[in-house]
């Protein structure tokens, strides 16, 4: 992944400073003395010296990647990526001063132009990046050692610019699991339970439940969504999304009637159910 940053980096510069018959090398090597001593021509050297993870992003938590299909009762789950910040140190290096800071200049303008590298310009993996690629150039709080990197890499010190990413590090796999479809929340004040802390139905104050179904059509079973869904002379109301799908939440128990206002065209649907009760008495099938 971090080979096709690189890649990236070198494409972007080739294009628009722009550098032809490769007058200018760029490279990402340690600019150590020896290194620097076997430079034959001027270069771009983007030295990467440091990498770690960003605390301000860290999300790790769960998101749905697909919603359930037609006939698929599986939700899938996957853990956000890893978002890590790196460090590079860009110097330019000729032989008279003056070229340098020509050559310096030149690579400053083309980058500033990429606070966000255009998805056009991205190599390999890099395309596959779930956020944008921000580009963060000279930024003033980076670097400020940079006499100490200096003198660890051996070499005289020069003009250095920082020029820091975010990738997203992905190592986590899809998780499928069946789909959650009916929950139940009872609640009850602590000084009911029984001495042993047991926690028992008949020691709880109230109970709510939450119920979903899907809406499909008869004939080819397929998924209606903007069907609205009532349970019938109460106040409980929900609508099918695209997968078909509605939610009634916070309902105590009991005998009910599920009602179903189709769109245009077909039958509303009323459909006896008990609470709680199995997931699938909550389907509904319209002509």
């Amino acid at each position: 992944m971090i080979d096709d940053l690189d890649e990236t980096i070198r494409q972007l510069l080739i294009a628009e400073m722009p550098i032809r018959n490769g007058e200018i090398d760029i490279s990402f090597d340690q600019p150590k003395r020896e290194w620097s001593a076997r430079l034959s021509r001027p270069t771009l050297n983007f030295f990467m010296y440091d990498l770690r993870e960003n605390p301000v992003l860290r999300q790790h938590q769960w998101e749905r990647m697909t919603p359930p299909q037609h006939g698929d009762l599986q939700a899938a789950l996957k853990r956000t990526p890893f978002r890590v910040d790196l460090f590079y140190m860009l110097t330019a290096w000729a032989t008279e001063p003056e070229d340098e800071h020509r050559l310096l200049s030149r690579v400053l303008l083309a980058l500033f132009r990429f606070p966000i590298i255009p998805p056009e310009r991205l190599i390999g993996v890099m395309k596959d990046q779930p956020f944008e690629l921000l580009a963060r150039l000279a930024y003033h709080d980076k670097l400020t050692n940079a006499t100490d990197l200096w003198n660890s890499l051996d070499n005289e010190m020069r003009p250095s610019v920082s020029y820091n990413f975010t990738l997203a590090f992905d190592p986590w796999s899809t998780v499928s699991g069946p789909l959650v479809r009916t929950l139940t929340l009872r609640s009850g004040q602590a000084n009911n339970l029984p001495r042993d802390r047991t926690i028992r139905p008949e020691n709880l104050d109230s109970e709510a439940h939450f119920i979903s179904g899907f809406v499909r059509s008869k004939t080819d079973k397929t998924p209606v969504p903007g069907v609205s869904v009532a349970i019938k002379d109460t106040g409980w109301f929900g609508k099918t999304d695209e997968t078909g799908r509605f939610l009634l939440s916070n309902i105590p128990g009991g005998q009910y009637k599920l009602v179903a206002w189709p769109l245009k065209g077909r039958k509303i649907i009323e459909k006896d159910i008990k609470i709680p009760g199995n997931a699938s008495d909550y389907d509904l099938e319209m002509d």
